[in-house]
């Protein structure tokens, strides 16, 4: 038993660190380095805060100013699991193709990074929208497609965000970008999970491709057990709209995933029946504070939706310690 315990913290490392370069929103864990988890669904994240400058006098010397530092809980909205189970004689019989790493990793692969990756982006589209930050039924050519990112950008930049710009983007959309440079498009190294990756850019912000159903403004999760939902997952909200592009300032999302919990029961432990279980659970949920909402903007193939659907970031469950 004891093995089985050890195996299942090093399985939960490491699909900790797939999952990060795995998700191409990986890149948003980054600002959540300095955030306090202790298990379960609260996290604790730092909030420093100074007065701006005041005049220096020559006789009395400088002028005070206030540091103000704070721990804001917040909750994950987001608790998901699953578990899965499979007879002791299968790992043989499947020339051991079929293990509990093997189960945990595919099911990851397949349905985690990808639910995982449209919420981020769906909650992040509906701050566009509620901002005002976005263009609608917007439709590109080789010829448009290029000013249209280029103008965008500029926004994002007049709206204050000099540093670092991360554009996710449809692999059409990225194609209509590809033919516009031809031969010109340059690429940008980010450095997802600790490894640097090198996607194309445009005037220095990377361009990273994405999913088309992870480019929506809303997604339902399902529930796995309701009539209907039984194979979970999530789906696109039906009056969500689809993006073209969305650009996010690189220190505007808060993103935080924790794999709470993997457990792996051997057949001899199981009480229910001569297999392997496996068990599976994940908090996530992403933040963005009201002073770096407008370090988003985004580009819609649809109209403006007649009323947006509340996103993850409005949390009523905060409070200071």
């Amino acid at each position: 038993m004891a093995n089985t315990i050890q195996y299942a913290t090093i399985l939960q490392n490491n699909l900790d660190k797939k999952m990060v370069i795995s998700s191409v929103t990986g890149w948003m864990e980054a600002n959540a380095g300095q955030v306090i988890y202790n298990g379960g669904k609260e996290v604790k994240i730092p909030k420093l805060s100074t007065d701006g400058l005041g005049n220096y006098d020559r006789v009395h010397g400088y002028t005070n100013g206030s540091i103000n530092f704070e721990y804001e809980t917040r909750s994950m909205k987001c608790d998901r699991g699953r578990s899965f189970s499979f007879d002791a004689n299968d790992v043989d019989e499947t020339n051991y193709v079929l293990t509990a790493g093997a189960v945990m990793s595919t099911f990851q692969d397949e349905h985690v990074v990808p639910e995982v990756d449209a919420y981020r982006l769906s909650n992040l589209a509906k701050v566009a929208i509620s901002t005002d930050n976005a263009v609608y039924s917007a439709s590109y050519t080789k010829t448009t497609a290029l000013d249209a990112l280029k103008d965008s950008i500029t926004k994002v930049r007049e709206n204050g965000f000099t540093g670092k710009l991360m554009i996710h983007c449809t692999y059409d959309f990225k194609n209509l970008v590809s033919k516009a440079l031809a031969t010109q498009m340059t690429t940008e190294s980010i450095n997802v999970g600790g490894i640097n990756i090198d996607v194309p850019s445009v005037d220095g912000c990377p361009l990273i491709t994405t999913p088309s159903n992870r480019m929506v403004s809303g997604i339902t999760l399902n529930d796995g057990k309701t009539g209907g939902q039984e194979a979970g997952g999530f789906v696109k909200e039906s009056s969500a709209i689809d993006m073209n592009f969305i650009i996010i300032a690189q220190q505007v999302p808060l993103a935080v995933c924790k794999t709470d919990k993997i457990r792996i029961f051997d057949p001899e432990t199981n009480q229910d029946a001569n297999a392997w279980k496996t068990d599976y659970r994940k908090y996530h949920d992403i933040w963005v504070l009201d002073n770096k909402q407008n370090g988003i903007f985004a580009s819609f193939k649809q109209a403006k939706p007649s009323q947006v659907i509340a996103s993850a970031l409005d949390n009523p469950e905060t409070k200071h310690e």
